[in-house]
Parts: C-alpha cells; sequence; structure tokens
C-alpha cells in the first residue's frame, strides 16, 4: 500500500508541469484524483494513461460555481474529498507603473482568488468525510524574496502565504484534523518556465544560466523535485505539520 492509499484529491493545474507529475504521483501512491485544468484534453489524456483511479474535469479556477461542481464530480467519482492540491499558476513579467492592468488581474484571479475559492469550496467536502486531509498550496521561492520584474506574481503568492498560514491556524483552532501547507518552488523546468525561456527576451541558453544563477546549487529544478514535497505534506508522514513553508528552490530564498 503506498502512502496515498485511500485519500482523495484534487489537483489543479492536472494537465501539465508541476500538477501532473503530482497527480502521477499521488496516484502512483495508491491515491485517486480528480485532474482539473482549463486545458482538459491535455488533463483527459492523463487521466487516461493512469486509469480509473484517475479522472480529468474541466475547471478554472477563477470560477467559484466551478470549483462546487468539481467537488461534487470528486465525491460523486470516488466517494469524498481528503486532499487539495492548489497548483493552477501564472507568471507574467512587469513591474508596477508600467505592468499591464489586465495582467495583474488576471495574476491575482488565478494564483490568489483561485486557491482561496478552491478552500472555500473544498473544506467543507473535507470535514464531511470525517478523516485527516491536507491541503498543498504551491507558492514560490520569491514568497518569500520577492522579484522587481513580476509584481502580480510577487503579490499573489506572498498573499497566498498568509492565506495558507490562516487556514492552518483556523483549522487546528477549530479541532479540524486538516492540515494546510505551502511548496516554495524555485525555477521549474515546466511549460511555464519555458515560456521565459522562448520569450525572446535573450537567446534561451543565457536566460537559462540567468535563472540558474538565482539558486546557490545553480540548476534549474525538475517537478518531480517539487511533487516529491507535495506528496510528503499530503500524507500521514506530516501528521504534525501544519502552515509550513517547504522550499524546493536550490537555496533561491535564503541566497546572498
Amino acid at each position: 500500500m503506498g502512502r496515498m492509499s485511500g485519500k482523495v484529491a484534487i489537483v489543479t493545474g492536472g494537465a501539465e508541469g508541476i500538477g501532473a507529475t503530482v497527480a502521477r504521483q499521488f496516484v502512483e501512491e495508491g491515491g485517486q484524483a480528480l485532474l482539473c485544468d482549463v486545458q482538459i484534453d491535455k488533463a483527459q489524456a492523463l487521466a487516461n494513461e493512469l486509469g480509473d483511479n484517475a479522472h480529468a474535469f474541466e475547471l478554472d479556477v477563477r470560477d467559484l460555481d466551478g470549483w462546487h461542481n468539481a467537488v461534487k464530480e470528486v465525491q460523486a467519482k470516488f466517494g469524498k474529498l481528503t486532499t487539495l492540491f492548489n497548483i493552477a499558476g501564472i507568471s507574467e513579467p512587469g513591474n508596477v507603473p508600467e505592468g499591464d492592468l489586465d495582467s495583474w488581474k488576471r495574476t491575482i484571479d488565478i494564483n490568489l482568488n483561485g486557491p482561496y475559492f478552491g478552500m472555500r469550496a473544498a473544506l467543507p467536502a473535507m470535514e464531511a468525510a470525517g478523516e485527516p486531509g491536507a491541503i498543498v498550496n504551491i507558492g514560490s521561492m520569491i514568497a518569500m524574496r520577492a522579484a522587481a520584474f513580476v509584481a502580480a506574481y510577487s503579490a499573489s503568492k506572498a498573499g497566498l502565504l498568509g492565506l495558507t498560514r490562516s487556514v492552518a491556524l483556523d483549522c487546528a483552532e477549530r479541532g479540524v484534523p486538516i492540515r494546510a501547507n505551502m511548496v516554495h518552488p524555485g525555477a521549474i523546468r515546466t511549460p511555464m518556465y519555458e515560456r521565459y525561456k522562448f520569450s525572446g527576451a535573450a537567446e534561451p541558453e543565457a536566460i537559462e544560466t540567468d535563472f540558474a544563477a538565482t539558486h546557490p546549487m545553480n540548476r534549474i529544478g525538475e517537478p518531480e523535485e517539487v511533487a516529491k514535497a507535495c506528496i510528503f505534506l499530503a500524507s500521514d508522514d506530516a501528521s504534525f505539520t501544519t502552515g509550513c513553508d517547504f522550499t524546493v528552490d536550490g537555496g533561491g530564498s535564503i541566497r546572498s
């Protein structure tokens, strides 16, 4: 039996990148997962690959009604909800005086409002399951060390950090056995990272060198490395861990 045996999760951003990797590891560890994404064809392809313990569902995390439907779907398909992975997110460049206002709104809606809606919809179902549960939110080393060129992203991830801690404290104070933790990746080799690498701002090799240099370990991380941290925090191995910041950033958040 794997560490996720008997657990049922919603995974947002489940079509590719970190979300898809988390979903794969969750199912391989014995769990059942609803793969939620706006890229439903990719999510469906992964669900087909993973078999009967995975199911795809089209979800825009900015839509609270859609979230309630996702919770109903996972309960209908797998009988309960114990685990929530808020992984869907975007990163677009822009500072405060010159950044695009639509980009600001879109980033806050997806990266901060999305997880808020997700937790708002999921927590009652997780409590109704009557067993220990876990929420894992994806942050960023930029939540802990802001970057000048991504103002909206910095704000959204720092805001999610505060929200995660608030939920962790609320559940603990109410005696609800649901933990809420946050994983902070550095630059990870995902489609989001590839969009920066091939943005045309500079030669891809130069961009990779610059991104790698922001991590003392001087490399780009892999989705599997982040997913392993997420699975640990969702597992009973982390039963006394809540409100934590788990960095998977090659030391980026503590660099001098």
